[in-house]
């Protein structure tokens, strides 16, 4: 038996049929306190299934992990290939079929003949490192017979990233995903634990602001109760309110570098038609504090309002994070109705809490026009007319746009998703929001699916594969994807620029015409990141 290892940047995927290449060497540049990642491919021709391992050494200090890549089976391209041109758009001629994105923590695979196996190689050079080449052995060892060596080599250039600065990154968190998928009850003891691994997760790549569900997100259909507010009726019209499990939860993301909080919609999503599912205590028996259709802008509603809104804000002040949090209304409204009924939830909210400031997804220019919220939230495919207007806005995408556009699917290059926090720092965005962090139900429903199969909430064409989890549930925590990787990397590019106060119209950043009209091959990526790290070395060093 014979086989075959590689080495490959992480721009770009490998299949089961991908053929063999050649590379043994791998030059990869980063700041000193950047991660950067690569691949080693295997493929070997015999007929009986062979077990390797692959592992992986570097310079003291550096910590170098190992990760077997996954494949997801997908059913459908999320876009039509024709005619969207082939850097738009990859596995053209794999879907449908087996698409990798999952990474297990495993070192060892066995390995089916005639086909190609991924693992995937973090870097994290560490805190101490210095400037300067730094080698990566890795070994490729078969169950028999010898083993074969590659070399990667990572050059440090002289340049620490400094923290984000001015650019908030929020992805929607499903405390009801982890609950049942794991089988825990909301908020209890055991569940606690499991959250946090996932909340680690989410700001060890890059997220900052997180979805706070003071009440059960009003979002993606009726949902299972995960309200960390526990309500009491003290009387046909009077409440009162434990905030302990909400303090919890913010000291828990305090603990891992969240800095902001956002605060769980009021009113329900697609129309502003209702209040929101409250319920008793924290929901476990399931008893609503009213009836499913009490109109949102009831003399009922208005009334918890007004006796929740004042804690609210006492709270906020009190753990000092009334300047560090986002209020929504209601999720993308659509239509005139739509319009109307928003107009007159905020204007209720206006009047009970005016310290209270909005951001929602609102997507039309003229709702920006009308100040329609306080900080718009535009799908990527109109946020600029935002900008162009001098609209203070964040910028989204949910499922899509999709072909030429941004965006972090299982069809979309990772060349592309390489290029978001380029994208993100050209234009004076304050933010980037997303849907999907952890979502693992059938569409709108409180159906748990196995996202290790079905990656579009069994709601495609509508829903996009790839679209609903950047993670997945491990056995007793998250699995990373490629996806999540890339995008988290891309933010550090991000960095680099505001680091270096690079101009947002300079000539480096001339081709990012639009999040659809952009350089999108690793080829611009990695010669603007060799000009950033030369233009690095020309900077004065800054006395201690």
């Amino acid at each position: 038996m014979t086989f075959k290892s590689w080495l490959a940047t992480s721009s770009v995927r490998f299949y089961p049929n991908s053929p063999v290449e050649t590379r043994k060497r791998l030059r990869l540049d980063a700041a000193l306190n950047e991660r950067v990642s690569f691949q080693v491919l295997l493929r070997h021709d015999g007929l009986a299934p062979r077990q390797f391992t692959v592992t992986a050494t570097g310079p003291d200090g550096w910590d170098i992990r190992v990760r077997r890549v996954g494949y997801i089976p997908v059913r459908h391209l999320n876009t039509h290939p024709a005619p969207i041109p082939p850097e738009d758009i990859e596995g053209a001629d794999q879907i449908p079929g087996y698409v990798p994105d999952p990474l297990f923590e495993e070192q060892t695979i066995l390995l089916p003949g005639s086909e190609t196996h991924a693992f995937w190689i973090s870097v994290r050079p560490g805190p101490n490192a210095k400037p300067g080449a730094g080698n990566i052995t890795i070994q490729a060892t078969p169950d028999s017979g010898r083993s074969h060596k590659l070399q990667a080599e990572v050059t440090l250039h002289p340049i620490t990233l400094q923290p984000r600065r001015d650019f908030r990154i929020t992805h929607w968190f499903y405390a009801d995903s982890i609950s049942d998928w794991y089988k825990v009850a909301p908020f209890s003891e055991e569940f606690w634990p499991l959250c946090e691994k996932f909340i680690h997760n989410y700001a060890d790549h890059g997220l900052d602001t997180i979805y706070v569900p003071v009440f059960t997100p009003s979002l993606d259909g009726v949902k299972r109760p995960t309200q960390l507010l526990k309500v009491t009726k003290a009387g046909n019209d009077k409440y009162s309110f434990d905030w302990s499990d909400v303090k919890r939860w913010i000291d828990m993301c305090r603990k891992h570098n969240i800095t902001h909080f956002e605060w769980a919609h009021p009113f329900t999503q697609w129309g502003v038609k209702f209040a929101i599912r409250i319920y008793e205590q924290q929901g476990a028996d399931e008893v609503l504090l009213w009836p499913p259709e009490t109109p949102a802008t009831s003399d009922t509603y208005r009334n918890f309002l007004q006796q929740y809104l004042p804690e609210l804000r006492q709270f906020l002040q009190q753990e000092g994070i009334l300047e560090r949090s986002f209020f929504h209304v209601s999720d993308e409204p659509h239509n005139e109705d739509d319009k109307k009924n928003y107009k007159a939830a905020r204007a209720m909210l206006k009047e009970l809490a005016p310290w209270m400031k909005t951001m929602d997804a609102l997507t039309d220019i003229e709702y920006g026009r009308e100040r329609l919220t306080d900080m718009p939230v535009p799908s990527i495919r109109t946020a600029l007319q935002f900008v162009n207007e001098n609209i203070p806005c964040w910028c989204y995408y949910c499922c899509g746009p999709r072909g030429r556009y941004l965006n972090r699917l299982l069809d979309t290059p990772l060349a592309k998703i390489y290029m978001h926090g380029f994208l993100f720092y050209r234009w004076p965005f304050q933010g980037f929001l997303h849907w999907g962090f952890n979502y693992w139900y059938r569409s709108q429903t409180r159906v748990l699916i196995d996202v290790f199969h079905i990656q579009d909430g069994e709601k495609w064409p509508g829903w996009a594969y790839g679209d609903t989890t950047q993670v997945y549930p491990g056995p007793d925590g998250p699995l990373d994807s490629i996806r999540w990787e890339v995008f988290s990397e891309s933010l550090q590019d991000y960095q680099l620029l505001q680091t270096l106060n690079v101009p947002r119209d300079s000539d480096l950043l001339n081709k990012l015409h639009s999040f659809e009209d952009f350089p999108k091959t690793s080829r611009w990526r990695n010669q603007t990141r060799k000009k950033l790290f030369a233009l690095a070395a020309t900077q004065p060093k800054k006395k201690k």
